[in-house]
């Protein structure tokens, strides 16, 4: 079962703004319940408020893309911790499917190394003990909260992993994935070289969008993992060039 908070995102995915006596009202729940759910999130910089409404931050911010199609994010990225052992050391960029990844990792499996260019996943999943967190260095981009530039692929030379796991802006049959930020583009490239495949973890609306700088990760994908909605002309084009669609 969802819990509160998981549906007030989805509210508000759909409504990007909400009063708070008609979230209590849709929840059935008293608006101090509500404003105390509200209270979590907005300590997380997910969500914030206005006279007496809940507002999404902007999607332009790592919180506000995490609260985008949060349920569905989550859900992609419990399934991506199945391909994961205790014990591994995996690499994981920036991004919001990426942050919920590893944050579903420190509750789901324990002695793992994580190596990423995300400071706020990073940050995010601070406190655990069960886990390293190795932070490549660079230039700090402060709305995505990620180093990029090229100390991330003289860092990321120093590990060879199996699994790194990605994000992506858009997709398309021409250009495959593809980034809105060049310098982040050049960080997925440079830490790619370092492992034997790429995980894309992504909702399947970005396939009907596409960001200006392909990633350029040639045979480097391996594995799709994404929402029932994908359409099957894409999943099938996926499959052709020997990519493993998993939905949710």
């Amino acid at each position: 079962m969802k819990n509160r908070s998981h549906e007030i995102l989805e509210l508000l995915t759909k409504e990007n703004k909400i009063e708070v006596s008609l979230l209590a009202e849709k929840l059935g729940v008293s608006q101090v319940t509500v404003r105390k759910d509200l209270d979590k999130l907005e300590s997380k910089g997910i969500i914030k408020r206005e006279h007496g409404i809940a507002l999404l931050c902007s999607t332009d911010d790592i919180n506000g893309r995490i609260a985008y199609h949060y349920e569905t994010k989550r859900q992609i990225a419990i399934k991506a911790t199945e391909l994961i052992s205790d014990g591994d050391t995996i690499m994981i960029e920036s991004g919001s499917c990426c942050a919920l990844f590893a944050d579903a990792l420190t509750a789901l499996k324990k002695d793992l190394t994580i190596i990423t260019n995300s400071a706020f996943i990073a940050d995010y999943i601070r406190g655990k003990s069960n886990f390293q967190v190795i932070l490549l260095g660079g230039i700090y981009q402060q709305d995505s909260q990620v180093m990029v530039g090229p100390m991330i692929r003289q860092c990321a030379e120093n590990f060879c992993v199996d699994l790194f796991f990605i994000g992506t802006d858009g997709y398309s049959s021409r250009a495959g994935f593809t980034n809105r930020d060049q310098m982040r583009a050049q960080a997925v490239r440079d830490m790619a070289l370092q492992a034997e495949q790429v995980v894309v973890l992504t909702e399947s609306e970005k396939f009907s969008k596409h960001g200006v700088i392909p990633l350029n990760l040639k045979n480097g994908v391996k594995i799709v993992i994404t929402d029932t909605q994908i359409q099957d002309q894409i999943a099938s084009e996926l499959n052709n060039h020997n990519i493993r669609v998993i939905t949710i």
